[in-house]
This record gives C-alpha cells, sequence and structure tokens, in this order.
C-alpha cells in the first residue's frame, strides 16, 4: 500500500492511514499492510505540523502499490494541475492496471486532476464543495455522504472522515468483525452513519428526534422484510412528509436510500459469512431478486455480489 506524501500535509490526514494501515496487527490478520510513504513532488516534504519524514520512496514506487492512499493536500495543489502531472500520471497509470485508490479530504483534488473522478460520486470536505464542484464538473459532487466508492475509487469528507474510509478499505480486504476490532482499538465509531452537512458550522440542530430513530431500528431489524418509507412513516407515527423532512435532519439522506443501503450492507454480511447463493442472498436482505441485488451492490461495491465473496475467501484464506 502507498501512502502519497506532498509538501505541508495536514498531519491528522497522515496519521490516519498511519495508524489503521501502518500498525501491525497479527492477531486480527496476518500478514497486515505494508505501508509505503511515496513523494508525490520533488524536494522536500514538511508536514503541516513541521515534521519531515526522514525516508520516502519516490513517486514511481506506486507503480507496485495495489492501493493508494492520497491524503489530504495544501491549497496551492488543488489549483495547480501542471506542477503535479508526474504524480497524476502515475495515479491514472495505477487506475488502469486495476488498482484501488482514496483520496481523504481534500486529496480528492489530486484524483479529480487525474481524471479519475471524471462521471463517478465523489466528497470532499464541505468547506471545498462550491470550489471543487465549480473546477471538476465532470465529477458528481455528494454532499450528503461520509465517504463514497465506486469502481475501486474511493473519497471521503473532511478530516476524521478518513477514518470512516480507511475502516471501509479493511472491511473490503478482511471483513466486518476485524474492521470493528480496529475502531475498538481506535476508540472510534465504525461508522457513524452521518452525513457531512451534520457537521456543517452554519447548522445548529437539536439531538434526532425520538420516533425516527425508533423507526429506523425497527427497519433495520426487519431489512428481509418488504417494507419503505411508507411503513416507517407509520412506525414514527408521522406522515410521509414529516419523515422524509426529519429524516434528512437525522440522516442526511432519504429514507428510500438509507434502507438500499442498510440492505447492501446486510447482503454484505451475509455473502462474507454464509455460503447462500445469491437469490436467498437478495432475499434475506430485503432487496428481492438477484438481478435488483447485482444492480445496486455492484453501483455500491464496486463489483458483483460473487466477485465480492471470492474476494473474500481469498483475503481470508
Amino acid at each position: 500500500m502507498g501512502l502519497v506524501l506532498t509538501d505541508n500535509l495536514p498531519l491528522f490526514e497522515l496519521a490516519i492511514p498511519c495508524e489503521v494501515f501502518g500498525v501491525a496487527r497479527p492477531d486480527l490478520h496476518d500478514p497486515w499492510y505494508e505501508l509505503t510513504m511515496v513523494r508525490g513532488e520533488p524536494g522536500e516534504i514538511t508536514t503541516a505540523g513541521g515534521l519531515a519524514p526522514s525516508s520516502a520512496a519516490p513517486v514511481e514506487a506506486l507503480r507496485a502499490m495495489d492501493t493508494i492512499v492520497v491524503p489530504a493536500c495544501e491549497r496551492s495543489l488543488q489549483v495547480d494541475r501542471a506542477a503535479q502531472e508526474p504524480l497524476l500520471a502515475e495515479l491514472r497509470a495505477a487506475a488502469a492496471r486495476g488498482a484501488r485508490i482514496a483520496s481523504l479530504c481534500s486529496g480528492a483534488y489530486l484524483l479529480a486532476q487525474a481524471g479519475l473522478l471524471d462521471g463517478r460520486d465523489a466528497t470532499t470536505h464541505w468547506m471545498n464543495w462550491d470550489d471543487f464542484e465549480a473546477s471538476f464538473p465532470a465529477v458528481r459532487l455528494r454532499r450528503d455522504v461520509l465517504f463514497t466508492a465506486e469502481g475501486g475509487v474511493f473519497t471521503s469528507a473532511g478530516t476524521a472522515a478518513g477514518v470512516e474510509l480507511c475502516l471501509q478499505l479493511v472491511r473490503e480486504d478482511f471483513g466486518d468483525d476485524v474492521a470493528r476490532s480496529v475502531a475498538r482499538r481506535m476508540v472510534v465509531a465504525e461508522r457513524r452513519g452521518a452525513a457531512q452537512s451534520e457537521y456543517l458550522e452554519s447548522v445548529g440542530r437539536a439531538l434526532p428526534p425520538d420516533p425516527v430513530r425508533h423507526a429506523m431500528d425497527w427497519a433495520e431489524r426487519n431489512l428481509h422484510a418488504p417494507i419503505g418509507p411508507d411503513a416507517m412513516a407509520r412506525r414514527a407515527r408521522m406522515s410521509r412528509r414529516t419523515l422524509y423532512r426529519r429524516f434528512e435532519a437525522v440522516a442526511g439522506t432519504s429514507p428510500t436510500q438509507w434502507l438500499l443501503e442498510r440492505r447492501i450492507e446486510a447482503a454484505r454480511r451475509l455473502l462474507e459469512t454464509t455460503s447462500l447463493p445469491v437469490e436467498r442472498v437478495a432475499e434475506r436482505a430485503g432487496i428481492g431478486t438477484a438481478a435488483n441485488l447485482r444492480q445496486h451492490f455492484s453501483r455500491a461495491v464496486g463489483m458483483s455480489p460473487s466477485e465480492y465473496r471470492r474476494a473474500r475467501r481469498r483475503a481470508a484464506g
């Protein structure tokens, strides 16, 4: 795994992948990751806190990496594409050969400059939303999520959302239980389940309303059943319109999208922990048919259910 270093990068975004991927955890999975720091630009590289990594591989080392993480970068790198062309060329080549590439926070600018986000969902820190959207109109900016995953390319929202993204990579490689254990050791929530909008400085919200939370808990226990927003509204004892309005404030997305995401996660767990055929996984996750599962799962995870199951078994073996 390659960790791209650029000058004046924030310490926190550097520390996240170092903690998740750089600390050996043989009791959870052996082998663990081999994390290599890679120089993303020429010259001396110093973090925003004044630390200078003593050694880093040249940018060409990315050619041997199957996963590449690009942390946040300072403003000059966000606007000067020409100066970063050697790094961008390596990122494009890595994507072309099938490497998994993830950005943390404003690192999404470098992925977008490389053209890796064109036609894909992506997110970044909320302070950069307008600028990012204007700079990269071919990218589908998502303002309602903490991270995105599409076709082997990942982006995360601001700062701490990078933790969720890195844990998602662990989950894809080693499964839910290992990701959950890493989260516990870091004393962080495995999934916050919130939208980035919940953290905007301009927004002050009260605690989430109990009826909506009650409906969400009930829905999670009954994902296998053919329930939808109308059933959740009845459970919360409110109109469908009121549920949608309040649900957005609580979860940062619609009830329909939230239910789909929960069902995809349920399907993921079933694929990892059972040998059920895809048709049965679709039924038990509440997605209906195998065709529906393949469509939604591939869009969310970047591979078919069968491919995902094979990848999990290879990783476990």
